[in-house]
């Protein structure tokens, strides 16, 4: 039997997760961009644009992961933050979805199935805070 989990620590841990991901997409955009699925780029151009985009998804995340800390902290709703959080890995997956003929089979099955998977453990946590 399964017991209860700790919706609060699971919230915190959730955030400092997005957190962390987004620094690492912020430091070093070039390590995320050989997590996603894709082929390499051919020019500095294509390279500098990658870059940015990672750099920007990761912004995101800290965004989000701050937004529901500070919300858990001063005792705000944090579901709202949880549900953005879920959304945005919905948005992820979707565009996964579209390019996915185009993509490296492995790595796109891999991205997806990791954007669809955090969007439903976000849902199931946005259910439970309330």
């Amino acid at each position: 039997m399964a017991g209860k989990i700790d919706v609060d620590a699971t919230v915190k841990a959730v955030a400092y997760g997005r957190i962390g991901l987004g620094i690492s997409y912020l430091a070093t955009p070039g390590m995320a961009l050989r997590l996603w699925p894709g082929r390499p780029t051919t020019t500095e151009a294509d390279g500098a644009m990658l870059r940015m985009m990672a750099r920007h998804t990761g912004g995101r995340d800290i965004g989000l992961g701050v937004g529901a800390l500070f919300a858990q902290k001063h005792g705000s709703p944090v579901r709202g933050w949880l549900e953005a959080a879920m959304l945005a890995d919905v948005t992820d997956a979707i565009a996964i979805a579209i390019a996915f003929r185009h993509l490296p089979r492995a790595k796109a099955v891999l991205m997806l199935g990791a954007a669809l998977g955090t969007a439903a453990a976000g849902r199931k946590l946005a259910s439970a805070v309330g």
